[in-house]
């Protein structure tokens, strides 16, 4: 196992996610203590060069601007609320001269993905971001692999999905850079038992959502909330996972107090409102994108389900 010391410089942007970032450095730091040396050390860095504000209100002060060019330190992009207008063109220049002319590796968590995006640095390549930015993500970046994984290794490339998956994130990094051993003395130091993998999804099953355990019903579930721009009627999704109408109508019934009907339009819904919030689509492409054939009757059910109309969520 490598000795050398490794840097890492956390460039946060603003609305900055603050729990990631806070869980990757004291992953880090701790690892130090365990070590009883010096294994990683970190720089904060934003445009402007003086603090970053955090959706939660706090201001970080940071040790360098974007004029810096760094050859010997990888960079964490940590993104939070409206991660996408705040990939500004400096940011976008800055992480587009190092992924040229350096060979360090590039990482985001949270929301960071949709900045190393929207900065062209992940086409082709897979990565994580936040559940609630996979629908937009995926409108704007279909050239990306997103993995519904807590975090993502590609190459120079890796990300983590926000929270807590920030420290799964930095304990693989410090197995891979000096073993398992290590990695687990971190672990403990942060009271942290149940460590994940990149293979373990963000969200809780269905079973742990909504407390579904039949097999077919799950399918078909997954079915409504994954498949929202497809014209599926419910004699199709009653097909596609062996069962007939009338089954299917009795366990969603059953299990979900609702309509397989009710259940997919409330699931086009969230998804039509996660789209006007975290993008600028228009209406009309939001209607499209979930399903809605019409844009009136797009308005008319959203504004039934949320006490306004699209138009007032997007300007709003």
């Amino acid at each position: 196992m490598s000795q050398k010391i490794k840097t890492y410089t956390f460039l946060l942007t603003e609305n900055f996610s603050h729990m990631p970032f806070s869980c990757a450095i004291e992953a880090f730091r701790i690892a130090n203590l365990a070590a009883e040396k010096e294994l990683y050390r970190w720089q904060l860095a934003c445009e402007g060069g003086d603090h970053a504000n955090s959706s939660n209100g706090t201001s970080t002060k940071v040790d360098i601007g974007l004029d810096d060019r760094l050859t010997d330190s990888d960079i964490i992009v940590v993104a939070g609320l409206d991660a996408k207008r705040h990939a500004t063109p400096a940011i976008k220049r800055w992480l587009r001269w190092h992924d040229t002319h350096t060979r360090g590796k590039i990482g985001a968590i949270c929301c960071g993905a949709y900045v190393l995006a929207e900065a062209g640095l992940l086409g082709g390549k897979s990565c994580a971001i936040h559940w609630e930015y996979h629908d937009a993500f995926m409108e704007d970046h279909p050239e990306v692999d997103l993995k519904p994984s807590v975090f993502v290794k590609d190459g120079r490339y890796f990300s983590a999905s926000g929270g807590a998956a920030a420290t799964d994130l930095a304990l693989s990094i410090i197995e891979d850079d000096h073993g398992e051993e290590l990695a687990r003395q971190a672990a403990e130091g942060l009271v942290y038992a149940s460590v994940r993998t990149e293979h373990d999804g963000q969200r809780f099953s269905l079973n742990g959502r909504i407390g579904i355990r039949n097999p077919k019903l799950a399918k078909a579930v997954e079915l409504m909330e994954t498949q929202l721009d497809e014209p599926l009627r419910t004699s199709d999704i009653a097909a596609e996972v062996g069962l007939s109408t009338r089954q299917l109508e009795r366990l969603t019934g059953r299990y979900l107090n609702c309509s397989p009907k009710k259940y997919r339009m409330e699931a086009r819904l969230a998804r039509a409102r996660h789209l006007l919030r975290q993008t600028d689509m228009s209406v009309i492409n939001v209607a499209m994108a979930c399903g809605f054939t019409s844009p009136s009757h797009f308005s008319k059910c959203y504004r039934v389900r949320y006490g306004e109309t699209p138009y007032q969520r997007k300007t709003g």
